[in-house]
């Protein structure tokens, strides 16, 4: 953690005085569960036992849901029974909030790698989730998933392990389960079988859960492609790279459609980029694609093609992401890799995103530039020079 993410945090804590407290009420720390001593100053409904986790939290999550958790964790007054169920439901509505945005901040983190700060999301949202629907419910499991993922990153196998035969436990218990959480869950297991090296056992999951994510979301979709590339990685593994290479090329082949797609909406605005890509998708995304345009260019074959492929999509996704400088960077890459291939259809939209990428890049610098009339001091623009 940075020195400013740190100096926010203190200026955040107070000490948790026990005489203060309702009488047999103990404060749980919001990560361990242990005693606690300290206290959130902002929202004052969250407690830690020491800095260490409360520096976590913040990074974590807290900042984000801070004044969020203030509704669902202060006491109502005795009201009537018509205004506790209002209030009822308006928590219910506040948690089911609450999993969302922790779901997708631990998503995010996960793409990123940063397998310890996804902890405090996920853990958010397990709890909002057991609130919200029990202890036993479906709706638990992708919270159990988001916690053995990062566990496997970590390399903690064990607690990875458990938070697994939890979510398995519950689909098993839930009948008629929907086939986006069966994806979810053997997307998982292919993960944490990858990661012991049961390779064969790893792909067994990993078809599973193209089977039904094809089924949740259709064949071409950047979801089940997903799939694929965790499929070819374990093949790589294998040393099986002719395999891998295909379905690499299956996976850059989806996201290429799909890009395309939104730079069409996008540039015609009919649709926002947010109504179409969250923060975690555009993580995965770029993390994807970046891994097999590393690979492929490692190889000692290269195909020309699927260079171009991949580095057309990082073009359109970084221009997409409001970065029209990084766009132009891979888009000479795919310009570079495409001219090696004769009578090849991708060369007129890359030169046609470049010209894009150029124009906002331009446009951009314009704007950065200060005008002529306001070169003076701001306390000297708008006042009348006394004679």
């Amino acid at each position: 953690m940075n020195s400013v993410s740190k100096s926010k945090v203190s200026s955040l804590k107070s000490t948790l005085h026990t005489l203060a407290n309702p009488k047999g009420v103990k404060k749980q720390c919001e990560l361990c569960h242990k005693p606690a001593y300290l206290q959130c100053t902002k929202c004052r409904v969250t407690f830690y036992c020491d800095t260490d986790h409360q520096q976590a939290d913040w990074v974590g999550i807290h900042e984000k849901v801070c004044q969020l958790l203030i509704p669902i964790r202060t006491t109502m007054p005795f009201h009537s029974l018509q205004a506790d169920r209002d209030h009822h439901c308006a928590q219910i509505q506040h948690r089911q909030e609450l999993i969302e945005i922790s779901r997708a901040v631990a998503q995010k983190k996960l793409f990123e790698g940063k397998y310890q700060e996804s902890l405090p999301a996920a853990k958010l949202s397990l709890r909002c989730a057991m609130d919200v629907y029990g202890p036993s419910a479906v709706q638990l499991v992708p919270a159990y998933l988001l916690l053995a993922e990062a566990n496997v990153g970590l390399g903690s196998l064990a607690q990875a392990e458990e938070y697994m035969s939890q979510a398995e436990w519950t689909v098993m218990k839930t009948p008629n389960c929907s086939h986006t959480v069966l994806h979810q869950l053997h997307r998982n297991l292919g993960r944490l079988y990858t990661a012991t090296e049961n390779l064969e056992g790893a792909l067994l999951h990993f078809a599973n859960d193209v089977y039904y994510a094809s089924d949740a979301y259709g064949m071409n979709n950047i979801v089940t492609c997903g799939g694929y590339f965790l499929m070819a990685n374990v093949f790589i593994k294998q040393g099986k790279m002719d395999i891998a290479s295909s379905l690499y090329n299956e996976v850059a082949r989806t996201w290429h459609s799909h890009l395309t797609t939104l730079l069409k909406t996008h540039t015609e605005g009919s649709r926002t980029l947010e109504q179409s890509f969250d923060e975690a998708q555009q993580e995965e995304a770029d993390q994807m694609l970046r891994a097999m345009l590393e690979i492929q260019e490692s190889s000692p074959k290269q195909d020309k093609t699927q260079n171009a492929l991949v580095t057309h999509c990082l073009a359109m996704l970084w221009f997409l992401c409001g970065s029209p400088e990084k766009a132009l960077e891979f888009g000479r890459k795919a310009l570079q890799s495409i001219q090696l291939v004769p009578d090849h259809n991708l060369t007129e939209p890359i030169q046609s995103l470049m010209q894009l990428a150029a124009e906002t890049a331009q446009h951009h610098t314009n704007q950065a530039e200060p005008c002529p009339s306001n070169n003076l001091p701001p306390s000297q623009l708008n006042t009348k020079v006394e004679s």
